[in-house]
């Protein structure tokens, strides 16, 4: 497989507004936390569009769903706010039952026309199986898939669902790029090694779903890229970008 080469952001004219479309809280750090903080401090705006409240990720019987979604939410906001990011979105659908279907596409086409942003991160709804031991999430596919059918091309043409244009004053926009996480076939790899450290702390907010957060950060310390050391660690999170017309 050729090997994606390293994105260079200098072609970014100026300061862009980045929204960042996943299914649950904790997806945005897991997936590309370390890229996100780094542009953050390079003084991009980044809003996150949560599709689930992520109500069923948990192994204690004693914890209603209900109750877990408002934890979730929390330490989603904390998560964020350790990334520099100070607006997160939540749909609030039911834990792994999302589906891309038209009603989906029609609220993330209208955050896209709210926020209007440049950029949209999202996940790959083609990615099945990662390595030989995990399945994807099925509402990481979900929320892919329906994402990109929003911003091409219900978020860009007025005519798709035209009670946005017409009712709500929503004016159509065209996204500029995407950016796949959670792909098999990723084409810019981003240098994230300074900011690798904020990633972990920002996950460890997570708190309802990570565990050991020593173990945690251990894991996440041994992602290091081939060839690099523990002494001198190199770290990157990949993309498929894709830049529109």
């Amino acid at each position: 497989m050729q090997m994606p080469h390293v994105a260079a952001f200098d072609d970014w004219d100026g300061p862009q507004q980045i929204l960042v479309v996943l299914a649950h809280p904790d997806d945005p750090e897991f997936f590309c936390g370390a890229t996100l903080a780094r542009w953050t401090a390079a003084g991009h705006q980044v809003t996150y569009l949560l599709l689930t409240c992520g109500d069923k990720g948990t192994k204690d019987i004693s914890l209603a769903g209900e109750k877990l979604c408002s934890l979730r939410q929390a330490e989603q906001k904390a998560a964020a706010a350790v990334l520099g990011v100070e607006t997160v979105h939540f749909l609030n659908h039911p834990d792994g039952y999302l589906q891309a279907d038209l009603n989906l596409r029609r609220e993330i086409t209208r955050v896209i026309r709210q926020v209007r942003p440049d950029i949209l991160v999202t996940c790959d709804p083609t990615t099945y199986f990662l390595g030989d031991s995990h399945i994807n999430h099925a509402d990481h596919r979900a929320a892919g898939q329906a994402a990109l059918d929003a911003v091409y091309p219900a978020a860009r043409d007025h005519l798709y669902f035209p009670e946005l244009w017409l009712e709500e004053k929503l004016e159509p926009h065209a996204v500029r790029e995407v950016w796949i996480c959670g792909t098999l076939s990723p084409s810019v790899s981003v240098d994230v090694t300074d900011t690798w450290e904020i990633k972990i702390q920002a996950l460890r907010e997570h708190k309802t779903q990570i565990g050991d957060p020593q173990a945690l950060a251990e894991r996440m310390r041994s992602r290091r890229t081939p060839g690099s050391s523990a002494q001198s660690p190199r770290y990157q999170e990949t993309f498929r970008r894709i830049k529109l017309p």
